[in-house]
């Protein structure tokens, strides 16, 4: 006769690898193992005690693997795939000249739709589990996000330019946005979100209701500020404040506030965003890649700011891989000649755990605790750029690659397994997207 189980059911046990926590006091879990029950984490510790307190209906044996918190994209535009290697070698404002014409031209829920499927599948490959997407038709990747099961968190999104790829006027816009965020719930890991493109593309009226709207939701607001110093120079003429200054004067600075980039501030300004708790999301990448220069991280951390990391859209970064951005985080900053300026694990802990806080998340994301949601990564530690991992910060920091994920998770279900992507069709995201571009022509 068989005797049941006494011991208490999880839905997976994560079992064998070194477990990067990172939690507040950085701990690491050599032959670690984390349980998951109904999406979330039961307990982290050692390997042999949780395997001998847990019945798992599933297990992941991640012996010779680390893993650690999914990476957190603060600053994306997904569907901007579709242009990818369309805009490169320009300035931003080169930049953006030409992704508006094309937005307009090119852009429907469909088409963004197909975008963001394949920037899901490159995601996950990636070990990203979530990410902040600003742009257009937000209602179509959440739909595709919700059939993967990846964590999209995404809203409205304002910027009044001529012919908007949607149609809607800013009044209409701003009910349309009244009435999306009235229809969401909070959920564990999830919160309201709004974006307002920048203090360049909307008036000082116009970000202040789209403030005042954010905030009786409790949402999120997001956005770009102090990309570079013709944009800073561009508001300033225009209302005789740069763009943190400007947002500061109307108040909307605070802790509902993530500016993307911020990489043209001053003195005043970083004491402004660390007086009012308002986060950054730090896009190296693309900064370097568009000549803005680079953002003033080790000052922002200095004050006491939060900073994320983001990989802006691939057609800016030409990547969706925060690890690449992680990695230009912890080494552009030492260009200065402080190669303490930003370490291996202050990198980390953006790309993770501070990305998470930057978004208001991290009660329930950004690292592996009981309590949290099971959003984590299997990273296989058995390429030879990867020996020998003496430290796992650095290994993680200045050594690995996309590629060497094996295993993304997000609420606890397997999104990739051994490398294949189990809840999306990678072969026909990639070949709608192809077929999506063959049919639009040169842009």
């Amino acid at each position: 006769m068989t005797v049941p189980s006494r011991r208490p059911a999880v839905d997976l046990l994560v079992h064998g690898g070194d477990v990067l926590t990172v939690d507040g006091a950085g701990t690491v879990v050599r032959d670690g193992a984390v349980a998951v029950r109904d999406g979330g984490i039961v307990e982290v510790g050692p390997a042999g005690e949780l395997r001998g307190r847990y019945a798992a209906a599933d297990t992941l044996d991640a012996t010779g693997c680390l893993v650690l918190p999914g990476l957190v994209n603060a600053h994306t535009h997904l569907a901007m795939t579709l242009l990818r290697g369309r805009a490169d070698d320009v300035t931003l404002q080169g930049f953006l000249e030409r992704v508006l014409r094309w937005e307009s031209e090119l852009l429907s829920a469909e088409n963004v739709a197909t975008a963001v499927r394949a920037a899901i599948a490159e995601s996950i490959r990636a070990g990203v589990t979530s990410a902040l997407d600003m742009y257009w038709f937000h209602e179509a990747a959440e739909r595709v996000a919700g059939e993967a099961g990846w964590r999209l968190h995404t809203g409205p999104t304002f910027m009044d330019v001529p012919d908007p790829p949607d149609s809607l006027a800013y009044g209409e816009r701003l009910e349309w946005a009244r009435r999306d965020l009235a229809g969401r719930k909070r959920e564990p890991g999830r919160r309201p979100v709004l974006f307002a493109h920048s203090a360049y593309t909307l008036s000082p009226d116009q970000l202040t209701g789209i403030a005042a709207l954010a905030r009786e939701f409790g949402a999120l607001l997001h956005i770009h500020a102090a990309e570079n110093a013709t944009e800073v120079a561009t508001v300033e003429v225009r209302y005789g404040k740069r763009p943190v200054e400007l947002l500061d004067s109307l108040g909307l600075l605070g802790p509902d506030l993530l500016l993307a980039h911020a990489v043209d501030l001053t003195g005043a300004e970083i004491a402004a965003l660390a007086r009012t708790g308002t986060s950054v999301a730090h896009c190296p990448v693309s900064n370097l890649k568009l000549g803005c220069g680079v953002a003033p991280v080790p000052r922002l951390l200095g004050a006491g700011v939060t900073v994320g990391l983001g990989t802006d859209g691939a057609v800016s970064s030409n990547t969706l891989d925060v690890l690449r951005s992680l990695n230009l985080a912890a080494l552009v900053h030492k260009a200065g000649g402080d190669p303490t300026a930003v370490g291996a694990e202050q990198a980390v802990r953006m790309a993770t755990l501070e990305g998470a806080r930057a978004l208001g998340l991290d009660d329930a994301l950004g690292s592996l605790e009981a309590g949290k949601r099971a959003d984590l990564v299997v990273l296989d530690l058995g390429g030879p750029h990867l020996a020998p991992a003496h430290d796992l910060w650095s290994t993680l920091a200045y050594a690995a690659r996309a590629g060497d994920v094996r295993d993304t998770l997000v609420d606890g279900r397997v999104l990739m397994r051994d490398r294949v992507l189990t809840t999306l069709d990678e072969g026909a995201a990639l070949a709608e997207l192809a077929a999506l571009v063959s049919r639009s022509g040169p842009v």
